[in-house]
């Protein structure tokens, strides 16, 4: 059946702030929908509160507002627009609540608008978990025994009749907010007291737990026709009581007979067809009992593009989200195109001839006082990806990829020896527990007491085992002596040259020269959905040690882009907006475009947004191997964030052309002595400073400066580790800290300017000409970090005079930095003087930000000017605005019930939101202001 021809006009809901439970696979999953209909000649509006996104940018849609996610912003469009449809299935929960409000509300059929993608009355069921089961036993799918409670009594009732443990769950919440797993009468009523007050609903859900069963999800699509596919069948490591977005993940499914997939396929396929008629995505999760029975229980079922579709689509090259987008406007699976062979239907189920393997990504140093044990409430902030042909690779590649300062999985002397510290990890799991459970078995501690410990798999165990083994044999040996066959092994089995180094007690170089004499080398493996069935037609690669390479390399002119990885606090999905308009701009000057990133979230990695795309670690040994093959003009770091940056140090040693701003001007600014002496050279007011490399430097240095103190190291992003000090007692413990978890660093002591404005000013610059694009002013004064401030654009009560002072350094500092690119500069204003905190050469968290403010994507003209292609001069900027955009930080404390709540100068948001006003008399803006007035004064 062709595409409803009745559908002219979309309107798709995105998730707004990213908050933990929520994030950036929702920007993918709405801006690969968009992309598809946009296709179709279908006009595109969306909504989404969300700024640092891609998906709000006027490359995706045709209409963007950017607007609270309130059925009020819905009627607004409504009226403005002739909207036919309405897809909110790309949004996650957030959307999928405001559509059903709106549906409640009747603005739907007011409006004359149809919802595509989804069946109002399967979010109703699949959400009400009572009908939910009654359904569930109507079509004999088994679950866990399970009730609904509306109150303190009703539950407490159900906990005597099931037994402990028991599974508390609160209804209509995202993430797994208000779950976890209770074992005694004092954890349950306290879960059941704060899952009644979160669940919008006042409903929480008790199951009785089914601890150290095996968790699986199936991915599936369904069309108007009733047919369905498979995409991709994902298996937790981790066993049923830990949220799987906190659980490290493997496609395909490596442990389950395939008996019990079969089975398992037909169940979910029964479930999707008992919940609705709808034609789109779903997201099954299973529970598998740990024995030979292999017994199947149902968990959930979520009738929308889902947070492991995005996975999915990495792990897959099936694009879920784009294909979702069309059944929802008619199409039918047969009728479709697969996107990476171009020649097979979408009707096709892939088949994978590697492993994927996903761990996330934890800040809970961020969180002070934040309990790190996981369980049913999802705590991390991101996540990688790694592909290999065998699981052991890939679990390499996403260690490596990781960016917690480990090499990969062993192998860098790193390793806990503490037996009872193992023992706690085991039991009482956190984001380490991993590495834990291969210190535990290079220890020596029993196979049983470890499965018994953690409850996973015995063939995920053995795996970790095998490569320790592997280790042993590689230790009796030197670089000049070890046999090509087991260098070989342990590159196929995912190790770095620099754990193989660190085995056999010699340099990274050594183990690299000497792998390249013995021709191993690293060669690129299509992702095709097919196994290599049919010819893929999309440049989509990761890396392996075999012998073909599929990788074919041009006679083009190239440009490598290093993207941001793993998303955390401090390096979100702002700098993969940079990466995207690196990529577009690149394009544009006749550049054949590579991407390299590890995050399966994000849309830099989805298959079609660059010519080629390296689905690799950012991580030096695979970012040299690239370069090395493929022969770039040269490569972009500075939209990267430090992931990028990081390894700007050794390109430039290897030779590796930097596209824009050097790897010196870069260094000065990241290196708070060097900066602080150029600032004193142009004689640019800054704080009082000193750098120090030890405890007793700090104190004899504090003397000097007087207290409060700002303790901050070099070379970090979202201010990590930075405090503000008011004693010896506090900078001696402090400095302490910082060199016991960075000894490498050399820490910088501000003197703290209490009491001071902030602001920041973002610009452009080629080297001689600086454009200043926009100067935001904090509201809350100096020592919160910027990313946790509301900001204001342009400023609300800067003069003329601070502000020529705020504009003429810049540009001093711009051009003394040879900045080619993009620059950002924060300020602390007191007594009229603009004091200078930090330059940051490259592409900073505000991009995005004033690039939705003003409606101009600035870093796409920056990056020509970093490519040598365009000159400040030839800059036309028209920006939109027509009042003030405020920069509204999101956070997720709720995940952290006993968290330190308290704003410094290290970030805590995991989100932000946008909001426009035409004057400061604006209640908003008062409202504001008053309430962070407030907060400051306790």
């Amino acid at each position: 059946m062709p595409r409803d021809k009745s559908i002219k006009s979309i309107l798709i809901i995105g998730s707004g702030p990213i908050v933990i439970g929520q994030a950036c696979e929702f920007d993918y999953s709405g801006s690969q929908a968009a992309k598809s209909l946009r296709d179709e000649g279908i006009e595109v509006t969306l909504i989404n509160s969300n700024p640092a996104t891609i998906m709000t940018d006027p490359v995706v849609a045709d209409n963007i507002y950017l607007k609270p996610l309130t059925y009020e912003s819905i009627e607004e469009i409504l009226k403005k627009h002739d909207i036919d449809a309405v897809l909110p299935t790309m949004g996650g929960q957030t959307a999928l609540n405001l559509a059903i409000k709106c549906d409640e509300l009747g603005l739907w059929d007011e409006y004359g608008v149809k919802m595509v993608g989804v069946d109002i009355n399967a979010i109703e069921i699949t959400e009400n978990r009572e009908a939910f089961r009654d359904l569930m036993e109507r079509i004999d799918i088994p679950m866990a025994p399970q009730a609904a409670a509306k109150s303190f009594l009703e539950g407490k009732e159900i906990a005597q009749k099931f037994g402990f443990p028991l599974c508390v769950r609160a209804s209509y919440t995202l993430g797994g907010a208000g779950a976890a797993v209770v074992y005694n009468e004092g954890e349950f009523d306290k879960l059941l007291t704060r899952g009644l007050h979160i669940s919008p609903i006042h409903e929480v859900m008790i199951d009785k737990a089914v601890m150290g069963w095996k968790e699986y999800e199936l991915e599936l699509l369904r069309d108007g026709n009733d047919n369905v596919v498979i995409i991709c069948s994902i298996e937790n490591f981790d066993p049923m009581g830990i949220h799987t977005g906190d659980s490290i993940t493997v496609a395909p499914a490596m442990t389950l007979s395939d008996t019990t997939f079969q089975k398992m396929r037909d169940m979910a396929i029964k479930m999707m067809r008992a919940i609705g008629n709808f034609a789109g995505g779903c997201n099954v999760q299973f529970a598998v009992s740990n024995d030979e029975n292999e017994d199947i229980i149902a968990i959930e079922i979520n009738p929308r593009v889902s947070r492991s579709s995005a996975l999915a689509s990495k792990a897959t090259g099936y694009p879920i989200a784009k294909i979702a987008a069309k059944l929802a406007i008619g199409y039918h699976l047969d009728e479709l195109k697969n996107q990476i062979t171009k020649t097979t239907s979408a009707l096709f189920e892939p088949t994978l001839d590697y492993v994927i393997v996903k761990i996330p990504r934890w800040n809970f140093s961020k969180f002070d006082g934040a309990d790190p044990q996981l369980g049913l409430q999802m705590k991390s902030v991101g996540e990688v990806m790694g592909i290999g042909r065998s699981f052991q690779e890939a679990l390499q590649k996403a260690c490596q990829s990781l960016e917690i300062g480990r090499n990969g999985l062993g192998a860098d002397g790193r390793e806990l020896t503490n037996q009872d510290k193992i023992l706690y990890s085991l039991e009482k799991p956190s984001g380490d527990r991993l590495f834990h459970i291969y210190d535990a078995i290079k220890l020596g501690i029993p196979f049983k007491t470890i499965k018994e410990k953690t409850r996973i798999d015995n063939w995920f165990l053995r795996q970790i085992e095998d490569l320790i083994h592997l280790e042993r044999k590689i230790e009796k040996h030197k670089v000049e002596d070890i046999p090509k066959e087991l260098l070989f092994e342990a590159k196929q089995k995912g190790y770095a040259d620099r754990q193989i180094a660190h085995l056999l007690r010699c340099l990274e170089s050594e183990v690299y020269s000497k792998r390249n004499e013995m021709g191993i080398k690293r060669v690129y493996k299509l992702v095709d959905t097919c196994a290599a069935e049919f010819e893929a037609q999309t440049p989509y690669y990761y890396s392996t040690f075999e012998e073909e390479n599929e990788s074919v390399v041009t006679d083009k002119k190239k440009i490598v882009v290093l993207g941001s990885g793993p998303n955390r606090i401090g390096q979100g999905i702002e700098f993969d907006y940079s990466c995207v308009h690196g990529v577009l701009a690149a394009k544009e000057c006749g550049y054949e475009t590579i991407m390299i990133n590890c995050n399966p979230e994000t849309v830099s990695t989805d298959f079609d947004t660059a010519d080629k795309l390296y689905f690799e670690p950012v991580f030096w040994e695979h970012i040299y191997d690239i370069i090395l093959h493929e022969n770039p003009e040269g490569v972009i770091v500075q939209l990267g964030g430090q992931t990028a940056l990081k390894l700007a140090e050794k390109l430039e040693r290897y030779g590796i052309k930097i596209m824009g701003t050097s790897y010196d001007a870069l260094d000065l600014a990241e290196d708070r002595g060097r900066f602080s002496r150029l600032l004193k050279e142009l004689e640019i007011p800054y704080p009082k400073f000193g750098v120090v490399e030890s405890a007793e430097q700090a104190l004899d240095l504090a003397q000097e400066l007087g207290y409060p103190l700002l303790v901050r190291p070099s070379y970090v992003l979202g201010g990590q580790k930075m405090k503000i000090v008011i004693n010896d007692h506090d900078l001696e413990h402090h400095v302490v800290d910082i060199l016991n978890e960075m000894p490498e660093n050399q820490i910088l002591l501000d003197h703290f300017l209490g009491g001071a404005i902030e602001a920041e000013a973002d610009a452009i610059c080629d080297g001689e000409n600086v454009y200043i694009i926009g100067i935001m002013q904090h509201i809350e004064p100096a020592g919160i970090h910027s990313g946790d401030s509301y900001a204001v654009l342009p400023p609300y009560n800067l003069g003329d005079l601070i502000v020529h002072q705020i504009e003429d350094i810049t540009k001093k500092i711009a051009v003394a930095l040879r900045t080619v690119g993009l620059i950002n500069i924060q300020f602390a204003i007191k007594d009229d003087v603009v004091y200078v905190i930090e330059a940051n050469p490259r592409a900073s968290r505000t991009v995005p930000f004033i690039a939705k403010a003003y409606g101009e994507p600035y870093v796409n003209f920056a990056t020509k000017v970093m490519l040598g292609e365009k000159k400040v001069t030839d800059f036309k900027f028209n920006p939109n605005q027509n009042g003030y955009a405020i920069k509204v930080p999101v956070f997720s404390f709720e995940k952290f019930p006993n968290v330190n709540k308290e704003l410094g100068p290290e970030m805590k948001s995991t989100g932000e939101a946008i909001e426009f006003i035409k004057n400061l008399r604006d209640p908003l803006f008062q409202k504001i202001y008053s309430e962070r007035n407030l907060y400051l004064s306790k």
